[in-house]
Order: structure tokens, then sequence, then C-alpha cells
């Protein structure tokens, strides 16, 4: 069970809409330092609060919590001394990883991995039959729906009251999804209206309308679900895109370490090398020292 403060602390990062990442112990096997159910959190930083095992353990842990929380997706993280009949020291299943730490002290311990994201915020506009339902049906689809502050989509449905402001900010916020509930013609104008008044042709072609995906959609919850299946495609593939992987490999143990402030590091041919401890980073300094000198 999550100590009291550690529980109060994970409060206190929902409420503030901070990404983090509860690591709970399931399973440890004598000699681990730790037993079933200790637990930490991890900030998207890399920062650990709490105690889930000793140093090669937490490195394991931070990088395959900074990796859950990129992915936005749980994953039962088992760190063994030994990894037999394979080669390496990592392999994965669907919602499992197995590690390997060759400076760990002996036995095994397996970690469940919980990602916390705030939900995405939807901007919606209008007072309107459409808008409303689409600030009903959002939370179902695990987005907030707000008046303003959004950062992943837009939805304008207040048929023609305040659409041209309300798309220019959207825009040029860079929001990822900007819907006008409109028909083509009418949609059409309004494209015209923001063209004249100098919005750059390559923002007003990140307009979507009539928004939504075209399903036929005749009521106003028909057209909120259309909207929100579009921004819902939109949101999975921003979750796939590629982005800057939060893990790297100690080249002297193979250990998989966390790519985060506090890890220690080197650069090294132009690129940064990462270390579970300076124990690697100083045998990786004197290999190359050496390598160098002969």
């Amino acid at each position: 069970m999550m100590a009291a403060a550690l529980s109060r602390r994970a409060h206190e990062l929902v409420a503030a809409r901070a990404g983090f990442v509860t690591a709970t112990v399931v399973r440890a096997q004598r000699p681990a330092s730790v037993r079933a159910g200790s637990a930490a959190l991890v900030l998207a930083d890399g920062t650990m609060e709490g105690f889930v095992g000793g140093a090669c353990t937490e490195h394991s842990v931070r990088a395959y919590a900074l990796l859950a929380l990129q992915r936005g997706e749980p994953v039962l993280l088992r760190v063994l001394p030994e990894v037999p009949d394979r080669t390496g020291s990592e392999t994965a299943v669907e919602g499992a990883v197995t590690v390997q730490n060759p400076c760990l002290s002996g036995g095994a311990i397996e970690v469940f991995l919980e990602p916390f994201l705030p939900a995405p915020r939807v901007a919606v506009v209008g007072d309107t039959p459409i808008a409303d339902a689409v600030r009903r049906i959002a939370p179902e689809v695990g987005l907030e729906p707000v008046a303003a502050g959004a950062d992943l989509a837009l939805v304008v449905a207040a048929h023609g009251r305040d659409e041209q402001q309300a798309l220019r900010v959207g825009l040029e916020a860079g929001l990822p999804y900007v819907g006008l509930v409109a028909s083509r013609r009418r949609g059409a104008g309004v494209l015209d209206e923001l063209h004249a008044d100098g919005v750059p042709d390559a923002l007003l072609g990140r307009i979507d309308v009539p928004a939504g995906l075209d399903i036929g959609a005749r009521t106003p919850a028909e057209v909120a679900l259309a909207i929100l299946a579009k921004i819902v495609a939109v949101r999975r593939a921003e979750r796939a895109a590629p982005t800057i992987d939060p893990a790297a490999v100690d080249p002297i143990c193979g250990m998989t370490v966390a790519v985060a402030p506090g890890t220690p590091s080197v650069r090294h041919d132009g690129r940064t090398v990462h270390f579970c401890g300076d124990g690697c980073k100083a045998a990786f300094a004197a290999q190359h020292e050496h390598a160098a000198s002969g």
C-alpha cells in the first residue's frame, strides 16, 4: 500500500496536471532490499520520490517509467540478476519487459509502472446544442472540455458568432486539431474572410470544416460524436508519432538507464553516452583513454 505522504503527493500532482508514474513493487525475491507494496513516484523529469530498490534497480525503474509515461501505457517491469536462455539484457512481450541488472545483488523484483497523464483539453466555443453535446460527451473519451487554454483541440460551434477570432487563436496556438461546425458553403466563406484578414493559407488548410468524420450525422449528439472521433484519431496519431527515447544503454554493463537529469554521462564522438553510475563512467573513460594512447 502506498504511504500516506506519497499518496498525498500523487494527489497534488494530479491537481497540478503534472504527468507522473506510480511504481509499485508487486514481487520481491530475497535478498532484494524492498518488499511487495513498496512504491515510488517517477516524475516527467526523471525525479523519483519513494523507494523501490537500490541504485541499479532505480535506474531501470526510472528508464521504463519514462517510457510508460511517453507511451501512456502501463507496463510490468521484471528486474532479474540474470535473463536465462537469451542473448542481451532486455526482452519484451506485450505489457511486460524483462531486464537484467548486472549489478543487482541478487533476487528478482517485479514493479508495476502505471502512468498518470492529465486529460487533454479541448476548447469548445459556442452556446449551441452541438457545443453542449461535445462538452457532455468529451469526458467519456478521456478529454476535458474547457472554455480556454486547450492543448489538443478547438471546436468552434457558434453558428456565426465570434468564429473568426476563436479560429485565429486556435491556429496561432498550434493546436493539433481545429474544427469549425459549418456547412461546406458557409465554411468556405469563413475561410475567405480569414484569408482577407491575413491568415496564411498554410494555417487555413488546418481548419477541419465541416468538423468531424463524415458519418452522416444528423442530431447534435451525432455531430458531437463525429467531431470527438476525429479528435481521438488526432490524439492517437500524436501519441504514436516518434519522440525522443528517454532510455539509453550503458555501454559498459549493458544496463538500460534513464536519459534524465542526474544520469551520469559523457560526450564521445559527437554523441552523449549515459551510464548507470560513476563506476561505469570511469571504466568507459579508461577504455577510451587506453585506446587513444595505444
